[in-house]
This record gives C-alpha cells, sequence and structure tokens, in this order.
C-alpha cells in the first residue's frame, strides 16, 4: 500500500516561493492500477517523483508498504529503491548497449552473477513480447519497442510497484494501446501496483482501475473511474472528462418541454436509445446538446433533448423504463 498524508512540495525559485503540491492525501491499494492525471502543471511529476523520494517533500509522509520513505537511511532508501521502479517518456535506455545488457543494467548494480542476470533478462524480454531484440540497440528499435524494454528493465529488479511518468505520450495511439495492454497484463501475472502519471483521459479509461485528479497542486477529486466518469463534480474533472464543454443551447421553443437524460454508467454504449424511442414510442425528439462518452462498453454523462408539450410523458415513462439511465424535466432552461 502506498499512502501520501498531508503531502506538500514547495520550491525556492528567484521569482518567489512555488506551491506544487498542496495538502495530498491519497491511499493506493496493493496490486491497484492507479491513475493520477491532470492538465500540465498541475504537479503530476512532482507527486510521482515524491512517492520514491527523488524529490523530498516540504512537509507530510509518504508510506510505501510499512516503511515512511523520510525516514529512511541513505542506504536503506536505495534498498526500498529497488522495489519502486519506474518508466518514463523518452525511454531513458543505454544506447551503447543492447537490449539484453539494458535489462542487466539493474542487477549488475546489484551485483547478480552475470549468468543469472543473463537468464533473467531473457525472461524479462520474453515476457515484453521481443526475444528476438535482445542483441539489437535502442536506435534500431521503434518508439513502442524502446518502451518494452524499459519496461523489462524496470522489472529486473523485481519491483513492487511501477510508476508510469507519462509512460506513453510519445507512441502513437496504437502503440499506447499496446502499451498500456501490457502495463495491464503484467499487473495481472506478477500483482505489481501499477501508479500511472499521464494527462489522458484515454490512459485513464484504458487501464486504470482508480483515479485521483490533480489541479494546481490539489487532489479535487478521487475514486473508481466509472464514478469519476459517471458523476465529474469538480471543474477539473468535467474539464477533462467533457473536455468539448457544454454548448449554448437556445430558448426552448412553443409547446416543447426538454428532459436531461445521466448516463450512470449502467447504460450499455451502443443502444441507439433516442432512435428506439421514435421507433417505439413515436416519440419525435431532438437532441439539443450532449456530453457523454464510452467506459467499458458502458455510457456515461448527460444529453439535454426536446420532445412535443404531448409527448413528453409518453418519453418520460419510456425513458425511466430504462436501466441505467436518470431523466429528469428541465425548468427554466437550467441544464
Amino acid at each position: 500500500m502506498i499512502q501520501l498524508i498531508d503531502l506538500n512540495k514547495t520550491f525556492k525559485t528567484a521569482d518567489g516561493n512555488v506551491e506544487a503540491l498542496k495538502d495530498i492525501n491519497l491511499t493506493i491499494e496493493d496490486g491497484d492500477i492507479f491513475g493520477i492525471i491532470g492538465m500540465s502543471g498541475a504537479g503530476k511529476s512532482t507527486l510521482v517523483r515524491c512517492i520514491n523520494m527523488l524529490e523530498r517533500p516540504s512537509s507530510g509522509k509518504v508510506i510505501v508498504g510499512s516503511d515512511d520513505m523520510a525516514a529512511l537511511s541513505p542506504a536503506e532508501l536505495r534498498r526500498k529503491r529497488r522495489s519502486i521502479t519506474m518508466i518514463f517518456q523518452q525511454f531513458n535506455l543505454l544506447m551503447q548497449r543492447n537490449c539484453l545488457k539494458n535489462v542487466c543494467f539493474p542487477m549488475e548494480l546489484e551485483g547478480i552473477p552475470k549468468k543469472e542476470a543473463r537468464r533473467k533478462a531473457a525472461e524479462l524480454l520474453e515476457l515484453v513480447g521481443l526475444p528476438d531484440k535482445a542483441l539489437s540497440y535502442p536506435a534500431q528499435l521503434s518508439g513502442g519497442q524502446q518502451q518494452r524494454i524499459a519496461i523489462a528493465r524496470a522489472l529486473a529488479t523485481n519491483p513492487e510497484v511501477l510508476l508510469c511518468d507519462e509512460a506513453t505520450s510519445a507512441l502513437d495511439p496504437n502503440t499506447t494501446h499496446s502499451i498500456l495492454e501490457l502495463i495491464k497484463d503484467i499487473n495481472k501475472k506478477l500483482g505489481i501496483t501499477v501508479v500511472v502519471i499521464t494527462h489522458q483521459m484515454s490512459v485513464v479509461e484504458d487501464i486504470c482501475k482508480n483515479v485521483a485528479i490533480l489541479d494546481e497542486g490539489r487532489v479535487v477529486e478521487s475514486g473508481k473511474v466509472a464514478d469519476i466518469f459517471g458523476n465529474p463534480r469538480s471543474d477539473a474533472a468535467k474539464r477533462l472528462v467533457f473536455p468539448d464543454g457544454e454548448e449554448t443551447i437556445l430558448p426552448p421553443g412553443e409547446g416543447e418541454t426538454r428532459l436531461k437524460i445521466l448516463f450512470n454508467g449502467s447504460a450499455t454504449a451502443d443502444k441507439p436509445l433516442i432512435a428506439s424511442m421514435a421507433a417505439t414510442q413515436g416519440v419525435m425528439a431532438k437532441i439539443l446538446g450532449a456530453s457523454t462518452r464510452s467506459f467499458n462498453e458502458q455510457a456515461f454523462g448527460e444529453m439535454l433533448i426536446s420532445v412535443p408539450d404531448d409527448q413528453a410523458q409518453t418519453a418520460l415513462g419510456y425513458l425511466r423504463s430504462e436501466k441505467g439511465i436518470i431523466v429528469e424535466e428541465v425548468k427554466n432552461d437550467a441544464r
């Protein structure tokens, strides 16, 4: 388990103090894939670097397992860091070493015998799907392949925690998906706790079980991904979940009733709800605005529709009979 308790980090600059992290309180359970998301400058990278003490917090505690990280001696901290490994956006491979030797490198630092290190490195290259690249050099690989080698190297010390700092930001969408699938597979097979730092909601959708939203150094919202998607409360969460924002809606016309439909994650994303209502009930609805998205084949968000006054009760009855949605009549053009 990782516990961040009343965590603060202040940097001193020529222009004065900058509060990068403010009163962070988070608990990350063992075996979780936990996302920390926010826009540029939110404090995400500072937060993840505090977990392994690459950045020393100004105040507060970081507890990993049973260890208070700030209380460890330098030697104890070095040993602890072997169980908290990290992968980065730019891979950080040693260009003068082939892939096998890159994976062997952290084991060499631990004094593991060369033969044993090479055997384990070969197993890890198999795990990440690149057994044939053992003698290749990083410059000969694609970005996705380099990140796979970086993941294999990160696993060489049998870590309990894998920190991913914008690890897919330099990759195209297809490669990003394959790397995230690999991380999920490693999490499942090895039980490693994964902390994912990202500014991309699509990454959270693909891989994370729980998420914290960081804004200007504060955690403004945290919980299960489905709960945050279904009902984002903070402005920062709404910007991330629905980046297109809300559309300006014209005033209601005469003889028109407006209905707001809320999708809480129980409804399937592939059902043509409005078309089905027209086909089965004869209700001709206009979609005035929508902020919806799909996650794990479920729908989240809201939709604003308009129906003729004389069909409003039919529409309400039909929509309320559907599982996984809440519908309410909108008064005074309030969304």
